[in-house]
């Protein structure tokens, strides 16, 4: 399958599609299998707030909190109903050619494809660690989107190289959405002022939330103003708004740093564990909650792993990427045993 071959219908393969019940699920990168017991108790605080609409006051007391987690003033944030919301928003910004950095998450390329914007696809190559460079990049794309780290090669970009792109008349799409697993935050670009930058940031993965949609974008005002142009009303529920509160808080922060100091290290293990198979390469250098594999026969293997009741990430639904491909979570030494053991036994 070629990278212009794929359709919209697998550009919207996710990877919950792989990860069905009853399986081992390494296709999903949360964290948790549910939000941790503090905050499950204050989202269940505030269940009795759910007979009144969300109100203005709440909105900004959330926004105000993401604002200060981030050094930022509270016009520089909009909170979404999900990271995902923000890219169906882009169509928003009038882009005249929007330039696609792929490998990557495919939703903005959906939501831009499906407003008529004309799409550059930016491929990079697997021969170079699929690093990004800035003159792959039509000097005419008003509009750039890429992931850091990227989804799903692990891919962390340089910040410099980031805001290479930015330039007078674009707007550089940033999705952040796995760099709180990354230690520190380093290569963030969520504390920049630069003109032209939106950076894009979620809770799901972190703090296993992928049922309540939570998500938000930092960038100049201006910008967050022509994205939220035509929302509806009360686009961001109460729960929600509690999550950004108490996730944005000092104690929250200090554990999403503990657990990506824990992601590295379970990383580096498990790809020691997979260097040790025979015809498995992982893409490297690798900074993200997961990891691009390269398989001999990679619709076999996914088929005989399901099989074995053990799921992984199809990735031929990326552009660039073929059935030879599969992405697998980083999780515990434990947790990786049956991915492990299941691998081992497929490819004897």
């Amino acid at each position: 399958m070629t990278s212009q071959s794929i359709s919209r219908a697998l550009l919207r393969h996710h990877g919950d599609v792989d990860a069905e019940p009853g399986l081992v699920d390494y296709a999903v990168n949360v964290r948790l299998a549910r939000p941790p017991g503090w905050l499950r108790d204050r989202l269940a605080a505030a269940l009795d707030r759910l007979g009144s609409y969300p109100s203005a006051a709440d909105h900004a007391a959330a926004a105000q909190a993401v604002a200060d987690r981030h050094g930022q003033p509270h016009d520089r944030v909009l909170l979404l109903n999900g990271s995902a919301e923000g890219f169906a928003l882009l169509p928003q910004l009038r882009p005249r050619l929007a330039a696609l950095v792929h490998p990557s998450f495919t939703e903005p390329e959906v939501a831009l494809t499906d407003a008529g914007v004309p799409v550059h696809r930016v491929q990079l190559s697997a021969d170079d660690g699929y690093r990004l460079h800035a003159d792959l990049v039509p000097e005419n794309a008003d509009l750039v989107v890429v992931g850091n780290p990227t989804n799903p090669t692990s891919v962390l970009h340089p910040a410099a190289d980031l805001l290479a792109l930015t330039r007078p008349g674009r707007t550089v799409v940033v999705d952040e959405a796995f760099i709180d697993a990354v230690p520190g935050e380093r290569e963030s670009l969520a504390g920049s002022d630069v003109d032209g930058l939106l950076v894009f940031r979620s809770l799901t993965k972190m703090w296993a939330l992928p049922g309540l949609r939570a998500g938000y974008v930092l960038g100049a005002p201006d910008l967050l103003a022509r994205l939220a142009a035509h929302r509806p009303q009360w686009p961001v529920g109460t729960l929600a708004l509690e999550a950004f509160r108490a996730c944005s808080e000092p104690a929250a922060l200090a554990e999403s740093e503990r657990a990506a100091v824990q992601f590295e290290t379970n990383r580096v293990e498990l790809i020691g564990a997979l260097n040790e198979l025979p015809g498995v390469r992982v893409n490297e250098p690798a900074s993200a909650p997961f990891l691009l594999l390269t398989v001999k026969d990679g619709l076999h293997v996914r088929t005989a792993l399901r099989e074995r009741g053990v799921a992984v990430r199809r990735c031929d639904t990326f552009p660039g990427l073929g059935v030879d491909h599969i992405r697998v979570a980083v999780r515990t030494p434990e947790q990786s045993e049956p991915l492990l053991t299941a691998l081992r036994e497929v490819l004897a």
